[in-house]
């Protein structure tokens, strides 16, 4: 078996399904079984109608209903055959009644929680499920619809849900294996449920996320992610076009990337893949042709001492000092207390004995924080900052990269530096406004030459 998640981009519309439908079809004999995210902006979309009801703007989220209906309407309606039409209409009939209600209780409550973000959400990924398999059977494929809400099973923290693996594993064992030998069961990435059976989801790009969760659960071959580039890239193609494709890359790689920004995987995919040790591959749906990259446990021997270049946009830079903490203990704790307490993760950290300067890049309750930090510390915050970030196992084993990447980056102001307790990335903090021109200059500098091996 093996398990093929499909991004928005590649189920956005009928002819898009139609090329997933062809894709699946060339690799039937391996059992796949589909994970397909919400089409197209479909999520954004949803959460546009439930800011609109609580807002009371009732004519808005009216017509941002309609307005999605009639295009899962139209695009499903190109690949249901005609005695499958009413069955259509009265599943896409049911599922934009419940959002009209779910709207109209968000309007009277005047108030989102995350729950109710959860349950309105969802929808994305239900519908797009469901028109893909029925798109597969019109294609000739024998497809079956699971909602995935029956075997991903999580934990309440709505928004941002854990799954309980234990229940989860347990569930897809029981249900996916049995249906993959006639057919291909498709379900919708990022969606789950408590246990008490209410929608939860496993925070966005959690598409990834489920299809890892899945090959784990079922012991897949192969966990295969379909998007809209040629695999990892050697830097982001939005910030620097035209860099190299990475054959192959570690986990640990390919984690580090996805952590500090690399938009083609979520963080959280690989950590169900290495406990498995299940292969990762990185596709493009538009190219099914190029190999993509490969993402295992073991780095191949390379002889570059970078593998790429990631970024992290519109951080924060939050610099504390307390000469009244000179030689004293528990500075930091009492720091961490503070971000830990207002759930707000520490991208990068640079100490001396009386300051401490970080870096976050969601500021949702910095205000707070600088609040409770004051107490102790002079707080300053300066944001437009951004994390470029070199990722490669050499790192750890190649002197001298510090000094390449000093260098390449002369006229730039760096803000601070670190290199990873991991051993494997090197980052630095910069103004946005020198980002394009600092990954074009480390692109130049660590990409000049490369080994053929890894890199295309």
């Amino acid at each position: 078996m093996i398990v093929m998640k499909f991004g928005g981009t590649s189920v956005e519309s009928a002819a898009a399904i139609e090329r997933v439908a062809g894709i699946v079809k060339s690799r039937l004999e391996l059992r796949p079984i589909v994970v397909v995210s919400a089409m197209g902006k479909t999520t954004n979309k949803l959460l546009a109608i439930a800011n609109a009801a609580i807002a009371g703007r009732r004519e808005e989220y009216i017509r941002q209903l309609h307005d999605l209906r009639d295009m899962h309407s139209r695009e499903a309606r190109l690949l249901t055959p005609l005695h499958k039409r009413a069955e259509l209409d009265r599943t896409l009939d049911e599922h934009f009644e419940e959002l009209t209600e779910l709207a109209k209780g968000l309007a009277v409550l005047g108030e989102l929680t995350p729950r109710s973000v959860d349950a309105i959400s969802s929808y994305g990924e239900r519908l797009s499920s469901y028109i893909v398999s029925l798109g597969f059977e019109h294609f000739g494929l024998p497809a079956v619809h699971v909602d995935s809400r029956k075997v991903i099973i999580t934990d309440h923290r709505h928004t941002q849900a854990a799954p309980l693996f234990e229940e989860t594993y347990q569930r897809l064992e029981e249900t996916l294996p049995a249906l993959a030998v006639t057919q291909v069961p498709v379900m919708g990435g990022f969606i789950g449920s408590t246990l008490e059976g209410v929608t939860s989801t496993l925070g966005r790009g959690g598409s990834d996320f489920t299809a890892s969760i899945v090959g784990a659960g079922v012991r897949a071959e192969e966990i295969q992610i379909w998007t809209d580039v040629d695999g990892m890239l050697t830097a982001d193609p939005t910030i620097l076009p035209g860099g190299h494709r990475v054959k192959s890359i570690s986990f640990a790689e390919a984690a580090e990337l996805a952590y500090f920004g690399a938009k083609v995987l979520h963080p959280a995919t690989v950590i169900p893949a290495i406990e498995r040790n299940i292969p990762v591959m990185i596709l493009n749906s538009r190219r099914p042709e190029v190999p993509g990259t490969r993402i295992v446990a073991e780095a191949v021997p390379c002889r570059n001492a970078v593998k790429s270049i990631a970024c992290k946009k519109n951080i924060t830079i939050v610099n504390i000092h307390s000469s009244r903490m000179f030689m004293a203990h528990g500075f930091l704790r009492r720091i961490f207390e503070i971000f830990d307490r207002f759930e707000t993760p520490v991208d990068m950290i640079s100490t001396s004995e009386v300051s401490v300067s970080l870096t976050v890049d969601n500021t949702d309750r910095l205000d707070e924080i600088q609040a409770e930090l004051a107490v102790f510390s002079e707080v300053t915050a300066e944001s437009g900052q951004a994390i470029v970030c070199l990722v490669g196992e050499n790192i750890r084993y190649t002197p001298g990269v510090a000094s390449r990447v000093f260098t390449a980056l002369n006229g730039v102001n760096i803000r601070m530096i670190s290199q990873g307790a991991s051993l494997l990335n090197l980052g630095v903090v910069i103004a946005m406004k020198d980002l394009s021109a600092a990954v074009e200059a480390l692109h130049t500098e660590f990409f000049s030459e490369l080994d053929p091996e890894v890199f295309d």
